[in-house]
């Protein structure tokens, strides 16, 4: 009984054991503590045995000891979650009762429990909506997380709910309080603040996901943006363009359009007229969408000044094309002011105002007049060319000459040609603008001409003005230089000459004036002292003190000098030789001046010594004094003794203005007279005031209605001189109306009206032009002489009156009065419109209307004439030439009222709920007038009979209009009560007529009222694809034992949607468009049937209802592109991952479903590689490659959009991509800096390019860089900008010329410029286009190309002359190689012939017979080491064949062999792979060889320092059967290397044998040997003791062994090794040696029958060489230089120079097959891959 109890539960309850653990539960998690299963299930004593059945995945592991369960998780984690799902482990534990052998099993169900380890994802990286900036607050604005385009968690329970909430965003603060969550588990977000879209039109608000794990920590958490872009809505009026904002607001300055029309000219030559600026408004909510949503516009004339503008005028109501009506005369009208609105198609209240003035020029019939008579201008005679001619003599202003034309108003230039009369070559006038300017065209000199005059005359094209004078005076410039008159003076003096005494007067004459002309004198050397000479005068006299001696001589060197400004100033110099002579007795008086000269005012007091004329005389003599001439009125007084000068009589300068005085002086001795001459000029004092001329004419007479007309000329003198005789005219009483010119000459200022006043009285004053001037005045008479020039004027512009219908003929009902203002006039009158002659009749002298016919009212209106008659009336001034004045007369024919209104029915009836809100409607009643329609008398309006209905006039209206019978109040009375409420119906006649009617109102039963069961429905939202019949929800009302008509009575306008009557489902009557229409607003009723019956409706508060229906967005709408083609350019120096243009893309949809997706499809090129890539969701498209050295010119791909972020609807469009350099560029040059630019760039490139396409149709600008102005140097002027631009031919998707694109924009400039203005200022403009710097550099570099072929010519020679030592240096390699080969065949010559035994005494040592022992055995012994240490290189494929050649086959893109170091990869020439010349060699034992004999040598190398080397330097050959090796990777799996070595070891066991059984070529040692097989087996010989020596352990593999081990397949079987081997592929030159490869200890034990039991500790390395066949006589190779060892090498002290000879095969028994061509086989020796194994 005690073994049937084993394997059974000791425990009680279900067999199943039921366990759980968390996910992600470490390794060795114990599941089951004890399986509490009966027995022992371990040694000794086992009575039980514990199996797993059904471990899934090996998940569970058993401890069978302790019966406990663990969890294996080794390198794997236990996810419950996504994609593994491993939520249930269920295990079987077979227990087998080792007693009885019975088998029971126990299963064991191990649940899973998930952990919050995985964080919510959104399912897309942004979402986007976008609000309606008129959405009321708490509106549901987005459910895009619903469904699962939310957030996402794959965890389980709670720990993968997710629920919403709104971060604090730092970088959008105010995107926090925008929206809320209205549900944290749907995350619906509904407005939690009113938007504006002028204010800010996105919001970027922080979205966070996070799970609902229980306890709060432990919770994860996401985040994403929501884009929340405003759309604009109908908040804003219209405004008018363009708007300038007043102070940073959003409100525009006053707009003023203006528009100008000549009077007189028909409206068909004007039509339409042109403002300034276009008048245009726009809706200020500008990006309202759809655009078809937009409202139009509307433009009407408020108001305007004059009142009669509705005559002239007329405003296109959608264009604004203002239009004039008839000619105005500019004598009636000057300007127009009109005030005009815009305002919005629908009924928008907010419009727009805005000021038109209109200006009426006046027609060409007077003529152009200057402001002023004369003109006085100043210019230096240094002045340039160009140089303006300025209005004062210090050159500050310019001189303005101002033309005007009273035909045109003085703010506007007259245009008008003005033309000099004289020095048209000298001076120029500019062309334009009201100021006109003087400019100098040549150069002018003083000297030559002081001043130039002429005179202008000013012209329209048709009348001419009066000439006015200009007088230019030319201002001194220091341009002459002080000239003496001599270059050089003697003069001879006296040593009785006194200190003081004048010794030579010397003078410089200066041409200039002022302080140009005004000369300084300086003694510069040659005085001694002796001498000095007076600054001013130049008078040279003896110094003070000096005592002159005879027989001395001097010579002074005398400078004089101008006063010019220092950098300005001119000089000369002379030179004055003095002698000094005896002394002489009989020297006559001498005058210290030859001449003198002074001013002497006419004010001089008598008495006043004006001169002192001193002599002196050498002996002292006393001197008289005399005036002999120049004074015959004796005017001025000479001292006899002393020669004072004294003025003796009043000087006055009207009568003499200067004398001329000779005065003498003697000392009494004969001949001992001097003369001098006092010149003296008068100067003038203001003493007299101007005289007009007493006997000029003072009553003047002028025409009225013109300017600049000539009244007449007063004339006044003024004797004194300079400015105090200069005289001034000025109008003073009238100087607004009349201006007199310099020379006197009145004119009219402004047209004279003699209507206002008739005689002027004009008070001239005449002034001097002293400081303090005198005056004088005269009074003139100017009388104004009519001419005929006012047209008659009606007392009113427009006549309205009434005449009833049928007035009697000859009936008069208006008198016209018009008054013409001139003096003499006879006004008539006379009807203009024609078809108004044949109604009225009006007399031509009194201005009498009367009716000529009968009128009736319905006649007119019946013939289509309407009740008001209009039409012109003129009154004619009789033999004047003015036009006639012109009125308008309106008669209004009053219809006399002939009918009464009539209601449509007796009696109306209505129903009203009892509790019927104010203003509900019960019914409508309507009559009608059989009077005309349009007329007063037609129009009916309603009102309730009081007096009548006096109770139910409370409580019930009728609206005046619409006949609508409402509720006055708020009703509360008892059902069925009914009311009779008396309606009157009335027209607007003369005489009023009415008729009445009478509505019964019945107040129905709430019984039959139904009641909704909501006031409001709220739908889920309905498909804008949902079709015809769709549902959508429904409505319910209740009633009791009534049946319910359900109707939609409001909102329903388009149709959209339909309700069934009987069961109030709404669905969708015809198709939805969210695009047009994103939510409807219903109203609904309910209704009894039996009231619908009836043909009434009773609306209450209780059966009606809203519902609300929103249209849900689909993606039903194709992405469309801006353009179908984009034309980009890249230049060849552009980045990569440089932006290259923009792709643009839009969606009517919304939401995601308008987010765009771009790719592009670009075919594959040649070197695989996108030459572009496309950012996907900004559409930026980016380079990918460089373009230097590009063969193509352009690019051309697709670009695809996707809307729904790559999901849903596409679009293409093309794209052109030009590459260009720096030639193809230009340089816009401008004023503006480049921030300006930066801003305006799109602007500026629109309108240049415009200019390019204009030439070349479609053709793109592009904009290569923007910066600072650079003119070919390094300074940077950021006060303006150079703008680097290119353009781009559609046709042939090339780059425009440089030069093409340049005439293009050069040629247009001016334009350009124009067009510029409104974008970068009045002063921004384009200053030049140019070429780019780097042309500049390229003609440079051209230039410079002579210098560089001097220099490539010099360095070809030095070339030439270091190649010469190398030829000889390969020559004497050649010759030394030679000498090799004839050591060889002599050694063949030594040895017997025919395989004879050599002679006795023969040296064995063949080379030592020839005389060079040292190569007995070193070169065979040398290349054993040599090829055993060579680096070698990976070879793809070998395949030896039964003909024993090398069949190399790899194709053509495994003709290069990649090496791999540590240092650096090396990709070389695969020497296996050849074209033409393949590797073989003939073999003539092949039937003698057995793969025994064709074995391989592998032998440790002998340093315990370096690596273990096996060395293969044999031939490879194949053997009876041959044998086809399968393509092989060139870099070998390490495990398949491993198996293939371990097969190739098992099969090689028998053919390990000793070293000294070695044959390489399998030669039979019977054979006769002829001297080159006796050579072979010598140098083997050699390799087999060199052999011997290196190698204590040898493993021996047959070619076959060895091309298995590559041949095998993988197998992941182990070999015994701690790791797999690793294999190191490295390059084939002993030049490169294997620097990393570590010193490795020998071989720890021999090969044995397994190579399991191979060990080592480091890499080994195997080398095998492939040595094909040399031809029969060989080239001499070429010298090579020394290699460095590698690290398996022979010492260094030893090294390899000399390549041993190659071993020949033996001489066939038959002729062998003719030998390959040797073209190849002498340049290189072919090697098969070094592999490094880890063994």
């Amino acid at each position: 009984m005690h073994n049937v109890l084993k394997c059974k539960l000791s425990r009680s309850g279900p067999p199943a054991t039921i366990v759980t653990i968390d996910e992600e539960s470490p390794n060795g998690t114990v599941l089951v503590e004890n399986m509490q299963i009966n027995g022992r299930a371990h040694d000794p004593g086992r009575t039980i045995s514990l199996t797993l059945l059904d471990n899934y995945n090996y998940w569970v592991i058993l401890e069978p000891k302790q019966q406990r369960l663990y969890l294996n998780s080794t390198g794997r984690r236990l996810d419950r979650d996504p994609p593994n799902y491993i939520t249930t482990i269920v295990v079987q534990v077979q227990c087998t009762n080792e007693l009885v052998g019975t088998v029971i099993l126990h299963e064991v169900r191990i649940v899973v429990r998930d952990k919050n380890d995985n964080t919510p994802r959104f399912q897309q990286p942004r979402y986007y909506v976008a609000v309606n900036e008129l959405t009321p607050v708490g509106t549901t604005i987005f459910t895009g997380f619903s469904g699962n385009n939310g957030a996402t968690d794959i965890d389980d329970g709670p720990n993968g709910h997710i629920e919403y909430s709104i971060l604090y965003n730092p970088g959008d603060p105010e995107s926090n309080g925008t929206v809320s969550v209205a549900n944290t588990l749907s995350g619906y977000l509904t407005l939690a603040e009113r938007l504006n879209y002028e204010e800010r039109t996105r919001y970027l608000v922080i979205v966070q996901a996070n799970d609902r794990a229980p306890y709060p920590p432990n919770r994860r958490t996401a985040t994403t943006t929501l884009t929340v872009d405003v759309l604009d809505g109908d908040d804003l009026g219209p405004m008018f363009l363009p708007c300038i904002l007043v102070n940073n607001t959003r409100d525009c300055n006053p707009l003023v359009y203006r528009a100008a029309i000549p009077e007189f000219t028909e409206p068909s030559k004007l039509n339409p007229l042109n403002v300034t600026p276009s008048i245009k408004a726009v809706d200020m909510d500008r990006n309202i969408q759809p655009p078809s949503d937009r409202p139009g516009i509307l433009y009407y004339i408020l108001v305007g000044q004059p009142a009669t503008y509705p005559e002239y005028f007329s405003l296109n109501k959608t264009t604004a094309e203002l239009r004039v009506l008839q000619p105005i005369s500019r004598d009636l009208y000057q300007k127009f002011t009109l005030i005009i609105k815009a305002e919005q198609d629908n009924g928008h209240p907010l419009p727009a105002f805005a000021d038109l003035i209109i200006e009426i020029l006046d027609e060409n019939n007077q003529a152009p007049y200057f402001e002023f008579a004369t003109y006085q201008g100043y210019v230096s005679e240094s002045s340039p060319v160009g140089t303006t001619i300025s209005a004062s003599a210090n050159l500050t202003g310019p001189l303005g000459i101002i033309a005007l034309d009273n035909d045109i108003e003085e703010t506007k230039d007259p245009s008008v040609q003005i033309t000099m009369d004289d020095y048209t070559t000298i001076f120029t006038l500019t062309p334009t603008g009201i100021t006109r300017y003087l400019k100098l065209l040549k150069p002018v000199d003083r000297e030559k001409q002081t001043s130039y005059t002429f005179t202008m005359v000013a012209s329209d094209g048709v009348q001419q003005s009066d000439p006015v004078t200009v007088n230019i005076v030319v201002i001194d410039a220091n341009d002459n230089t002080p000239t003496f008159a001599q270059v050089s003076y003697s003069v001879e003096v006296f040593t009785d000459m006194q200190p003081g005494e004048t010794v030579l007067q010397l003078t410089a004459a200066d041409a200039d004036e002022g302080l140009n002309g005004l000369v300084t004198y300086e003694i510069l050397a040659g005085a001694q002292g002796d001498f000095v000479i007076s600054n001013r005068t130049g008078r040279i006299t003896v110094a003070p003190g000096v005592t002159l001696i005879v027989g001395r001589s001097y010579a002074l060197t005398v400078k004089a000098f101008d006063n010019a400004p220092e950098i300005q100033r001119r000089s000369s110099i002379t030179t004055v030789y003095i002698e000094v002579l005896p002394p002489n007795n009989q020297s006559p008086p001498r005058f210290p001046l030859l001449t003198y000269s002074l001013e002497v005012s006419e004010a001089m007091r008598i008495g006043a010594i004006l001169l002192n004329l001193q002599a002196t005389d050498r002996e002292n003599d006393p001197i008289t004094y005399n005036i002999v001439s120049g004074d015959p009125q004796e005017i001025f007084n000479l001292t006899k003794t002393i020669g004072l000068l004294l003025l003796g009589k009043p000087l006055d300068r009207e009568t003499t203005d200067q004398y001329r005085l000779i005065v003498t002086a003697s000392d009494g001795f004969p001949g001992s007279t001097s003369t001098t001459t006092v010149n003296i000029v008068v100067t003038d004092v203001n003493d007299n005031d101007p005289e007009f001329d007493p006997t000029m004419f003072t009553n003047f007479t002028v025409r009225e209605e013109a300017a600049n007309l000539f009244v007449g000329q007063v004339t006044a003198t003024d004797p004194d001189a300079g400015a105090n005789g200069q005289v001034q005219y000025r109008i003073v009483n009238h100087p607004d109306l009349f201006v007199i010119s310099t020379n006197g000459t009145i004119y009219t200022r402004v047209p004279l009206d003699r209507e206002l006043r008739s005689q002027y009285d004009l008070v001239v004053e005449a002034s001097d032009g002293a400081v303090y001037p005198r005056r004088t005045t005269l009074t003139v008479s100017v009388q104004v002489i009519d001419i005929d020039d006012n047209s008659p004027v009606f007392s009113k512009q427009t006549y309205i009156v009434n005449v009833p219908e049928n007035s009697p003929v000859g009936t008069i009902f208006l008198t016209l009065t018009a008054v013409d203002a001139d003096l003499f006039s006879n006004v008539t009158y006379r009807i203009m419109t024609e078809s108004a002659r044949q109604l009225f009749s009006l007399n031509p002298i009194t201005g009498e209307l009367a009716v000529l016919q009968t009128l009736d009212f319905e006649d007119l209106a019946a013939m289509g004439m309407g009740a008001n008659i209009t039409f012109q009336v003129e009154a004619v001034d009789q033999g004047g030439v003015t036009p006639p004045g012109v009125a308008t007369v309106t008669v209004r024919i009053t219809d006399m009222n002939d009918f009464s209104p009539v209601f449509t029915q007796d009696l109306y009836k209505g129903l009203v709920a009892p509790n019927a809100e104010k203003g509900t409607i019960i019914t409508t009643v309507f009559a009608e007038d059989q009077d005309p329609p349009g007329t007063p008398a037609s129009f009916v309006r309603y009102r309730v009979d009081h007096t009548r209905s006096p109770y139910s006039g409370s409580i019930f209206d009728v609206e005046e209009l619409t006949g609508r019978v409402v509720t006055k109040v708020n009703l509360n009375e008892e059902p069925s009560l009914t009311f009779k409420l008396y309606v009157i119906a009335y027209d607007d006649g003369e005489p009023v007529k009415s008729n009445s009617s009478v509505v019964e109102i019945t107040v129905l039963q709430p019984s039959r009222i139904p009641i909704f069961t909501q006031e409001e429905y709220k739908f889920p939202p309905v498909s804008e694809n949902a079709l015809p019949g769709t549902p959508v929800g429904t409505i319910l009302a209740a009633a009791v034992n009534q049946t319910i008509y359900y109707s939609i009575v409001a909102g329903n306008e388009l149709g959209h949607f339909k309700v069934n009557s009987a069961t109030g489902v709404i669905s969708v009557a015809k198709g939805l468009d969210y695009e047009n229409v994103t939510s409807y607003v219903l109203r609904v009723q309910a209704d009894s049937m039996l009231v619908v019956m009836s043909n009434l409706r009773v609306p209450s508060k209780s059966n009606t209802a809203k519902v609300f229906i929103e249209v849900k967005d689909e993606n039903d709408n194709p992405p469309i592109f801006s353009r179908q083609l984009y034309i980009g350019g890249v230049t060849e120096d552009t980045k990569i991952f440089s932006s290259v243009l923009k792709i643009v893309a839009t969606d009517k949809d919304t939401g995601n479903y308008s987010s765009m997706a771009y790719r592009l499809i670009i075919l594959p090129t040649a070197e695989g590689q996108d030459s572009f890539v496309i950012e996907t969701y900004t559409g930026i498209i980016k380079s990918a490659i460089m373009f230097r050295n590009m063969r193509r010119s352009y690019f051309k791909f697709e670009v695809v959009a996707t809307d729904d972020y790559g999901k849903g609807n596409s679009g293409k469009a093309d794209v052109v991509v030009s590459v260009v350099n720096a030639l193809d560029m230009q340089v816009v040059v401008s004023t503006v800096p480049p921030t300006l630019i930066e801003e305006k760039k799109e602007d500026l490139i629109r309108i240049m390019e415009q200019k390019v396409q204009d030439q070349i149709p479609g053709a793109k600008l592009i904009v290569e860089s923007i910066g600072p102005k650079r003119d070919g140097s390094e300074v940077e002027d950021y006060s303006k900008s150079d703008m680097m631009v290119y353009a781009i031919d559609p046709l042939t998707n090339r780059a425009i010329s440089s030069k093409e694109l340049q005439g293009f924009l050069e040629g247009n400039k001016l334009d350009i410029n124009k067009e510029l203005k409104p974008y970068l200022g009045e002063e921004g403009r384009i200053l030049d286009i140019r070429d780019p710097d780097v042309v500049a550099s390229v003609k440079k570099a051209a230039q410079a190309v002579g210098y560089t072929e001097g220099a490539l010519l010099a360095l070809a020679i030095i070339i030439i002359l270091c190649c010469i030592p190398a030829i000889l240096i390969v020559m004497v390699t050649y010759k030394q190689r030679q000498a090799e080969c004839a050591k060889t065949a002599r050694i063949q010559m030594a040895l017997p012939p025919g395989g004879k035994a050599a002679p006795a005494g023969a040296p064995t040592n063949l080379y030592a017979e020839l005389g060079d022992s040292s190569m007995v055995k070193k070169s065979v012994i040398e290349e054993a080491d040599h090829q055993r240490n060579l680096s070698t290189f990976a070879c793809r494929a070998i395949a030896a064949r039964g003909n024993g050649a090398l069949h190399v086959n790899l194709p053509k893109s495994e003709s290069n062999v990649t090496f791999y170091s540590d240092n650096r990869p090396l990709t070389t020439h695969n020497p296996v792979y050849a074209d033409n010349s393949p590797l073989s060699s003939p073999d003539t034992f092949m039937g003698r060889e057995s793969p025994a004999q064709r074995r391989f040598s592998f032998s440790p190398p002998p340093s315990a320092g370096s690596g273990c080397v096996w060395s293969m330097p044999a031939r490879i050959r194949g053997g009876v059967h041959g044998y086809e090796l399968p393509r092989r990777q060139a870099l070998m799996d390490p495990a398949d290397w491993e198996q293939r070595l371990l097969h190739a070891a098992l099969r090689g066991r028998e053919g390990l044998q000793s070293l000294d059984m070695l044959q390489l070529n399998g030669c039979s040692t019977e054979a006769k040997l002829s001297v080159r097989e006796q050579a072979r087996q010598f140098e083997q010989q050699a390799l087999h003791e060199q052999t011997l020596r290196d190698s204590t352990d040898t493993l021996e593999l047959t070619p076959e062994t060895l091309l298995s081990i590559m041949d095998y397949p993988y197998s992941p079987m182990s070999v015994g090794r701690d790791e797999p081997p690793s294999i190191i592929i490295t390059q084939g030159n002993e030049s490169w040696p294997l620097t990393n490869q570590k010193p490795t200890p020998p071989v720890l034990r021999k090969f044995s029958s397994s190579i399991s039991s191979y060990m080592t500790v480091q890499p080994c390395q195997i080398t095998v060489e492939i040595i094909p066949d040399p031809p029969e006589n060989p080239p001499p190779p070429p010298p090579q230089p020394p290699r460095p060892p590698s690290p398996s090498t022979s010492p260094p002290s030893s090294p390899s120079l000399t390549p041993p000879l190659p071993p020949y095969p033996p001489k066939p028994q038959s002729p062998p097959p003719p030998p390959p061509q040797p073209t190849t086989k002498h340049i290189f020796k072919p090697k098969i891959a070094l592999l490094m194994l880890n063994l």
